[in-house]
């Protein structure tokens, strides 16, 4: 019974985590003037003691 119950809490908590990720994406779509919304592992903040001080642009 706990494996189901187990199994069952981290399905629902992907498919959580996908619904925020898609909310962030319509946030950042109705309101440009707050910038594009970052990805997990792109951007500022997932380079923490590898670039340096600065990030690149994954342009």
């Amino acid at each position: 019974m706990i494996y189901i119950v187990s199994i069952v809490l981290l399905v629902l908590m992907m498919l959580l985590w996908i619904v925020v990720q898609a909310a962030a994406h319509r946030f950042a779509e109705r309101h440009p003037e707050f910038g594009p919304a970052r990805e997990m592992g792109h951007g500022c903040g997932a380079c923490v003691g590898t670039c340096e001080g600065r990030c690149e642009d994954d342009d």
